[in-house]
């Protein structure tokens, strides 16, 4: 894909917001996006459908939901995606599209050893492929992350965010497509296709544009030890040393700023079920409006951003969701299984809602991140709210069965005030690099 100059600049017209995602690299991000999403759906959703299918105990298909902590660890090895070159594969694609191959790889293998196991004669082999898929997908996630950040400018993030989160819905679908597979064929047939897309996604990767921000930066001088702390050190080291005691503030609103959206989430398909809706309207809303919201919400998002700055919408973005969530509540207290209508409104509020802080929200992420360190540093944020966020989650059912529904929805839609505080309070005394408005030359450039 051959490189082009994104519109964008200051003055911005309608026609550039738009025009904007017609470009190779948005294209290219679409690709990753995709690839970055159907190993994690095939690991969290398929594959515990496939060990159910087998007669495997629900006890034990819980356990392998273990391996997805690959996904909030992967922080810990994001140096190594950093600094290491990959034999032979570094000179032929760079730094970023040969860790992006190389993970690619592994998830393909893992898919393909998944496919010639058979549960009921021992779980052993499943677990290596299902460690080996997760693990290599959340590497995946790594390096993409940093190919998105250095592959263009802050005022470019939230769009190529709209563009990931877009192929994330693909591999989505895609996902369900191997479901119907594993029906019509065999389970083994319906991993081994899966697999055979990551390979294509591999294939497409080598005709993608490498980033060359940062290059220099990562190059690392002495010894072996001296290499091996520097590549750990020096990514945290940065972003604590340019944010200095904002890097508090931050990090807070870092673990706060979705909360919202986690905690109620875990409830909202049992809610559903004891309003008494039909599985089939639900399913039927979430796949129709409901997708269709989502993916309008991702690219308003990204226009929002792109047209009148980052930091207003991140406000945007907490008052639709204040007033989405909220809708939960006056579903819970209002609706009979009848009123489709109402939740056809809830569903799709709440996945415009989604949608744009998820643009949003990964935008103000990348702004943080130096490109000379991007793997490490945006490993380090989308795990500080990863972590929080999932944790509090495990803790909704107790909160609802305490509260019901109706107060339970009011509480999850008001944890955007705090987090509305701290974004204020960036906004009126933050310094710019806390607002994410700090010049990185090199992605500057691009």
């Amino acid at each position: 894909m051959t490189d082009t100059s994104l519109p964008g600049g200051p003055q911005r017209s309608w026609a550039e917001t738009v025009r904007v995602y017609f470009t190779p690299v948005m294209l290219s991000m679409l690709i990753l996006g995709f690839a970055s999403g159907l190993p994690l759906y095939m690991v969290f959703q398929k594959l515990s459908f496939w060990l159910r299918d087998a007669g495997i105990e629900r006890s034990t298909i819980g356990f392998f939901y273990w391996v997805t902590l690959s996904y909030t660890f992967k922080f810990l090895w994001s140096p190594i995606v950093d600094r290491v070159k990959i034999p032979l594969l570094h000179k032929m694609l760079g730094p970023r599209r040969s860790w992006i191959v190389t993970a690619i790889t592994g998830t393909v293998i893992g898919l393909i050893i998944i496919s010639q196991t058979d549960p009921t004669q021992g779980l052993l082999p499943v677990a290596i492929g299902a460690i080996l898929l997760s693990y290599s997908g959340a590497t995946l996630d790594v390096a993409i992350d940093a190919w998105r950040i250095e592959s263009a400018p802050n005022r470019m993030q939230a769009n190529m965010a709209a563009a990931y989160s877009l192929g994330y819905r693909v591999a989505y679908m895609t996902s369900g497509l191997g479901l119907a597979i594993s029906a019509w064929a065999d389970w083994d047939i319906s991993f081994l296709a899966m697999a055979a897309a990551m390979a294509l996604s591999a294939v497409l990767v080598f005709y993608m544009k490498e980033p060359a921000t940062g290059i220099a930066k990562r190059e690392l001088e002495g010894g072996f030890a001296t290499k091996v702390v520097m590549s750990v050190w020096e990514p945290f080291k940065q972003i604590f040393s340019r944010l200095k005691l904002w890097i508090i503030p931050v990090i807070l609103l870092v673990m706060i700023y979705r909360l919202s959206d986690f905690t109620m989430g875990v409830m909202a398909s049992p809610l559903y079920s004891d309003i008494g809706f039909d599985r089939a309207i639900v399913g039927g809303v979430q796949g129709g409006p409901g997708l269709a919201s989502t993916i309008f919400g991702l690219f308003i998002g990204g226009v929002a951003v792109f047209r009148f700055g980052l930091m207003r919408a991140l406000v945007i973005g907490l008052v639709i969701t204040f007033i989405t969530n909220g809708a939960y509540a006056w579903l819970a207290a209002t609706a009979g299984p009848e009123d489709v209508w109402k939740l056809t409104v809830a569903i799709v509020g709440d996945n415009l809602a989604g949608g744009f802080v998820t643009t949003a929200f990964i935008a103000y992420l990348s702004s943080l991140v130096d490109p000379a360190n991007a793997a490490t540093q945006y490993a380090l944020l989308s795990s500080f709210y990863a972590f929080v966020a999932k944790f509090l989650s495990g803790f909704s059912g107790l909160l609802a069965d305490a509260v019901g529904y109706f107060n339970f929805f009011l509480i999850t839609a008001a944890w955007t005030i705090p987090a509305a505080l701290l974004l204020w309070f960036i906004l009126m005394f933050g310094t710019e690099d806390a607002k994410g408005k700090h010049t990185f030359a090199e992605r500057e450039t691009i």
